[in-house]
């Protein structure tokens, strides 16, 4: 029977392997985010630096990198307004508004120029009722790494999408971030760790560094 080592690197071939960021933006992980909280702890947890660890790696070994950013347009058309989240955050000081400053991807997290970048104005899911699903599809995409915020809402949802659709969930425990703080590790163990394959961002990495075909 294989290691877990043997069958992350199986799961992770570059050739197969989709990272994704979600909602890792200046507006909500940066310096002026609107969610100073989650802002903050995406920071001291180290999660946004081991994103951006994650995806200069995704660059070296050829796996392709896809960004998920959530926006609004000014005026608001086609927004969500379905839940409390929503009525929230239009009430906000930092507006994720597109073409903005806020929905440019945070530092450290860089962004490459094979990279993807897709955007969406409603919803509470990067996957569901946008783009990426077809996409992942076209790359030939059978498992995608999912990295960023929040382990309340999106990061959850996310990876139950992408199971739902046939796709292995690969989840590095310590690249995603909530709040509070000690909800992530709870959520991860309780829900996550049932549906997907949950690691580290030291094992992703060890598994992308060793010798592979090209993609």
């Amino acid at each position: 029977m294989p290691s877990d080592a043997v069958r992350l690197g199986e799961q992770l071939d570059p050739a197969s392997t989709v990272l994704l960021t979600v909602e890792c933006q200046r507006g909500v992980v940066g310096p002026e985010s609107a969610l100073p909280e989650l802002a903050d702890t995406a920071r001291r947890s180290g999660a946004l630096a081991n994103i951006a660890r994650l995806v200069a790696a995704a660059h070296e070994a050829g796996v392709q990198v896809m960004h998920a950013v959530a926006e609004r347009r000014p005026d608001g058309r086609g927004a969500s307004r379905n839940a409390r989240l929503f009525r929230a955050a239009e009430k906000l000081p930092v507006q994720q508004l597109a073409g903005s400053t806020a929905v440019h991807i945070a530092d450290p997290v860089p962004v490459g120029e094979e990279d993807l970048v897709v955007r969406r104005l409603h919803g509470l899911s990067p996957v569901a009722g946008t783009e990426v699903d077809a996409l992942l599809r076209n790359l030939g995409c059978r498992t995608l790494v999912v990295t960023g915020v929040s382990a309340n809402v999106a990061i959850p949802n996310t990876v139950f999408d992408a199971v739902n659709l046939g796709y292995t969930a690969v989840v590095p425990a310590d690249a995603i971030a909530g709040v509070p703080a000690d909800y992530t590790p709870a959520m991860i163990r309780h829900t996550l760790a049932l549906v997907a394959t949950v690691t580290t961002t030291e094992g992703v990495l060890t598994s992308w560094r060793r010798p592979r075909r090209a993609r």
